[in-house]
């Protein structure tokens, strides 16, 4: 009588002392919190979330939180999987609902400010990890990351127009200053990603040429 192959002892063991690394439970804590309150500010009617386009955003999470994961199974699942840049991806849209959820928005003056900056820094910091995976030189990398970070303020202006300025009277009246405000910041934040990308691809290349002093920099 014929047996299937099983694991060794050897392998068995290996397979057991696979573990994730913390920034897999981050991600994954980021990504679970971020589609639960977009649930809750959708559909528990609650007034601050009354003309924030939640309806929106319940459509979107989906598509938020698979995006990296969908990417990275279409262009081969180069190992390792990037938890830390998936979860910087996530991680705006959560801090822009959390605003919501603590209606900080219409509650403290300066936070939409801080939102977009802080926000467009991490969102560009996760497209940075993106990128350096790519083994671009230090200027393109980080010219990418700014222009994709300045590209993704303008369409998200867009989207707050679309989804809540248009047919509001109140947010009409400063929507022209606001969202040239923010668009600022948020560039400003790409900025940041751009020179933090910069500095590590220059430490990157730096240290393969240490490695193997026949490289140059022209060819990496």
């Amino acid at each position: 009588m014929a047996h299937e192959p099983t694991a060794s002892s050897g392998e068995r063991s290996s397979l057991r002392g696979v573990r994730l690394p913390r920034s897999a439970w981050i991600d994954v804590g980021v990504k679970a919190a971020f589609v639960l309150l977009v649930a809750y500010g959708a559909l528990s009617g609650a007034s601050q979330f009354e003309g924030k386009g939640f309806g929106w955003r319940l459509l979107a999470a989906p598509v938020i939180v698979l995006v990296v994961p969908a990417l990275w199974a279409l262009l081969g699942r180069r190992r390792p999987y990037p938890w830390a840049a998936d979860a910087l991806l996530t991680a705006p849209w959560l801090v822009d609902v959390l605003g919501n959820v603590f209606d900080l928005y219409d509650t403290v003056g300066w936070w939409d400010d801080a939102n977009h900056l802080v926000n467009w820094t991490l969102l560009c910091g996760g497209i940075g990890l993106l990128v350096l995976r790519a083994r671009l030189g230090p200027l393109t990398s980080a010219a990418l990351v700014v222009g994709l970070g300045a590209f993704l303020a303008v369409v998200w202006e867009l989207g707050e127009y679309v989804a809540f300025i248009h047919d509001n009277e109140d947010e009409l009246a400063t929507a022209y200053r606001d969202t040239l405000g923010d668009e600022l910041l948020g560039t400003i934040g790409a900025g940041a990603a751009g020179a933090g990308v910069l500095l590590a691809a220059h430490r990157r290349d730096n240290a393969r040429m240490a490695l193997d002093p026949s490289l140059s920099k022209e060819t990496m």
